[in-house]
């Protein structure tokens, strides 16, 4: 009996020893800042590609400064030009545009060159309908988060 309870004893003492190694390994592994750079650009993706399905008349102003804020770079200065126009639609639907990201997967990310591509599934209620959509989002790193740079409809059934 003492020799199984000091044959347990050692066996616990290893396992102890195996998983406080493996735990220091991995919590300073190389992957751990690439895995954290990951999680901030699909939440970043997630929260931007939302906000540019998004769009309530009444708040058209404030909803598209939310669209410049969510962009940079060419996708930027494209919703700048044509901002006056999207508020004129925005106005003539009257009806309010929200948009729910339910599904995204970062596809590529380069973190030394600060860029992200990302995949999305996207539910947009208009008044009482439901819409989907995919897209593909290109994603640039500014400052402390991710800005869309790009963002193109996948058409369904591609």
């Amino acid at each position: 009996m003492r020799v199984l309870g000091v044959a347990l004893l050692a066996a616990a003492a290893v396992f102890c020893g195996w998983s406080g190694w493996t735990y220091h390994q991995s919590a300073h592994s190389s992957s751990v800042p690439f895995a954290r750079a990951r999680d901030q650009v699909r939440r970043d993706a997630r929260q931007e590609i939302a906000v540019l399905n998004t769009l309530d008349p009444r708040q058209s102003d404030a909803g598209l400064g939310r669209w410049l804020d969510a962009s940079t770079g060419t996708l930027r200065d494209s919703l700048r030009r044509t901002s006056a126009q999207d508020r004129q639609k925005a106005l003539s639907s009257g009806t309010a545009a929200v948009g729910t990201v339910t599904d995204l997967a970062v596809t590529e990310l380069d973190t030394h060159a600060g860029t992200a591509q990302v995949i999305a599934t996207v539910q947009v209620k208009l008044g009482s309908s439901l819409e989907r959509k995919r897209f593909t989002a290109v994603l640039a790193r500014t400052g402390a988060r991710w800005k869309l740079s790009s963002l193109t409809a996948v058409p369904v059934g591609a």
